[in-house]
């Protein structure tokens, strides 16, 4: 066996390690903790249970009148809207920008660098939805969060382009296609790699999101699912055994979809990375 061939191996190993360090004991210490009794889960040791408690699952489900499944109803539309937004709205930001070589679309790309230095103003924010209506509405929260996702959505999209040939658009040009005609009918279509990348990472950033929710769309109806951790920490008293199982129900959806599509991840962040 060759020495690169077992540095590949030791580094695989190593990284797999640490994978499980950081990933894999948090997730089995929250994951067993949610089926202790409440006793048990407020000594917050890693073993196993005498008796596991399947019914914290149904009382965190029942809990304030479903709650849980008004948030996760609330939370799956911000995020099903949000992404939506930025599919459309990025992908074409990101193939101009890419193909046009002037002044303004320079400006421009400078602005969307600087929408991922610059934080949120909350209460300038607030004013103006208040001003024009949509506080607290879930219009006001999907633009929000396609507003804080929009820069790097588009720098992925704008670093995909350049592995789409220019050919393609001149031949797209010579029979006739509009602009219009032929980004939705050629380009679009070979966008499908970093589409899925758009999809996987914003879904999983809107839907796990805490503090806009929390700061844009108060309110007991319009709870999302982040926020219905707050039903399990009290000042005097916790009941960990029931906010873990909330954890591991918000989580598990998520982790699905992104072990499912974690290949599709590193495909659409690698592409156009390299040249030639």
């Amino acid at each position: 066996m060759s020495k690169k061939k077992i540095q590949k191996i030791a580094g695989t190993i190593l990284g797999l390690a640490g994978a499980v360090i950081l990933f894999g004991i948090p997730f089995y210490f929250i994951l067993v903790n949610s089926f202790k009794d409440r006793k048990g889960a407020n000594q917050l040791t890693i073993s196993l249970p005498e008796i596991f408690h399947f019914e914290n699952y149904l009382e965190v489900i029942q809990n304030n009148n479903y709650q849980l499944i008004l948030a996760f109803k609330n939370s799956i539309l911000i995020t099903l809207g949000t992404v939506i937004v930025l599919i459309l709205t990025g992908s074409m930001a990101g193939y101009v920008l890419q193909r046009r070589k002037d002044r303004i679309t320079g400006f421009l790309s400078k602005l969307v660098l600087l929408g991922l230095m610059i934080p949120t103003a909350i209460l300038p924010t607030v004013w103006v939805l208040q001003k024009i209506g949509i506080y607290k509405t879930m219009f006001s929260m999907i633009m929000l969060e396609a507003a804080l996702n929009i820069s790097f959505t588009i720098m992925l999209y704008q670093n995909f382009m350049e592995t789409i040939p220019v050919e393609l658009e001149e031949a797209g040009f010579i029979d006739g296609a509009s602009t219009v005609k032929m980004f939705r009918r050629i380009i679009f279509p070979l966008l499908k790699p970093v589409s899925a990348t758009v999809i996987i990472i914003n879904a999983v950033s809107v839907f796990n999101d805490f503090t806009t929710p929390l700061y844009f769309f108060p309110g007991k109806q319009n709870a999302t699912v982040q926020q219905t951790l707050y039903n399990y920490i009290g000042q005097f008293a916790s009941s960990y055994h029931l906010l873990f199982a909330d954890v591991i129900v918000i989580v598990i959806p998520m982790l699905i979809l992104f072990l499912f599509f974690n290949q599709r991840i590193v495909e659409g962040m690698t592409a156009g990375s390299v040249k030639g």
